[in-house]
């Protein structure tokens, strides 16, 4: 499986959760994409070039088995939770956008922007986990518009109850979405199983997809009841019509798509979905979990990952002492306040996560399992 990826040179990349590695195909796909319709073609390229963004739009529906139309591509995840949000119409006593405070802040960015539209942010505090649907159950009534949830949570690993979550909002007639930035790659992505309304989703971590080709997938029963405020002609019917007085919405989630798409980010991230898939998603899942296991022996401590993602989410009392600790593997890792994030892919061995455990236990460095959002300082 390393074949299939460039890794940057030095010690154990372990960064899966924050970039993943380039795909050897990707340079390929770029070129075959986006440079070489522009190259040849010039003005002719955009045939070729919307090709291209309907080849990463199939690639995403194989990958969360959706249909085409049910997937507007995004330049990012902050951008289409505002296209979506913004298509809601606030009313008098049901104008909450509740999520966690452990979620990822650009979520709550949005949110909050959207204040001046009537809408009202609610953050569940942080001390009340969001991987336990009793949390959810206490915030969710019938003043809230939509419910946004972290399948997976960056600075702890813990998922939340998606099934239970979607159930709850739709019992009080709220729109459920849900982030799946830190998931799509490494645990299954199934929208219609889950019975929630929206995804939002990123391809620059587990998809190995980089930035700029993010993805919003809406439930086409509830398409036609949202009407985004932002608006361009690739989210009018008919695109190609021309008539500046007449916008009407597509009818299918193309009506998120807003003004032109950039083309070179959607040929890198359908290289980088379509790599993950040929490997198998089961099969990277596996392959972590072995790594954990392997991590898990050699610090002689039990992890345990049941309701985590793909990231050993690690809290250490002297974090100045676990990076000069694992300073020597030159080990590719990230902290934020007191947590160590690392994460194994395709590309990592078994011997590299033993490696990552073996470092720890012979410093005697002491280390809990993260719970809670820790105060976020990236280094």
């Amino acid at each position: 499986m390393i074949d299939l990826f460039h890794v940057p040179e030095g010690g154990p990349y372990l960064l899966s959760h924050s970039v993943g590695c380039l795909p050897r195909s990707a340079r390929a796909a770029l070129d075959e994409g986006y440079l070489a319709p522009w190259q040849d073609t010039g003005g002719a390229a955009w045939g070729p070039w919307l090709d291209t963004i309907e080849r990463f739009r199939s690639a995403i529906g194989g990958l969360i088995g959706a249909e085409i139309s049910e997937i507007a591509p995004q330049q990012s995840v902050s951008a289409a939770l505002f296209s979506l949000l913004s298509g809601l119409r606030p009313a008098k006593g049901r104008n909450r956008i509740v999520m966690s405070e452990q979620a990822f802040p650009t979520v709550g960015y949005v949110a909050q922007g959207l204040e001046r539209l009537g809408f009202e942010t609610v953050l569940i505090p942080a001390a009340q986990s969001p991987g336990d649907a009793a949390t959810w159950e206490r915030h969710i009534d019938d003043r809230v518009a939509a419910v946004v949830a972290m399948h997976v949570h960056s600075n702890t690993g813990i998922t939340s109850p998606i099934v239970e979550i979607a159930a709850l909002a739709r019992r009080h007639g709220a729109l459920s979405i849900v982030d799946v930035a830190q998931s799509a790659g490494i645990l299954p992505v199934s929208p219609r199983d889950w019975g929630v309304d929206a995804v939002i989703g990123s391809s620059v971590k587990w998809l190995c997809g980089g930035p700029g080709a993010a993805w919003l997938w809406l439930r086409s029963e509830v398409t036609a009841t949202i009407e985004p405020l932002d608006l361009g002609w690739f989210g009018h019917e008919d695109p190609f019509e021309f008539d500046i007085r007449s916008f009407r919405h597509a009818a299918d989630a193309s009506r998120f798509q807003g003004g032109s798409p950039s083309i070179a980010p959607f040929a890198l991230a359908a290289a980088g979905i379509e790599t993950l898939r040929a490997i198998g998603q089961d099969t990277v899942l596996r392959h972590n979990r072995t790594c954990i296991s392997a991590f898990e022996e050699a610090v002689n401590r039990p992890i345990d990952m049941h309701g985590r993602g793909g990231t050993l989410c690690l809290l250490f009392d002297d974090v100045e002492t676990l990076r000069q600790t694992l300073a020597p593997g030159d080990f590719r890792y990230d902290v934020r306040g007191q947590c160590l994030r690392a994460s194994f892919h395709a590309w990592n061995t078994v011997d590299e996560a033993r490696r990552l455990g073996q470092a720890i236990a012979e410093a005697r460095l002491d280390f809990r399992l993260a719970e809670q959002r820790v105060v976020a300082r990236s280094v």
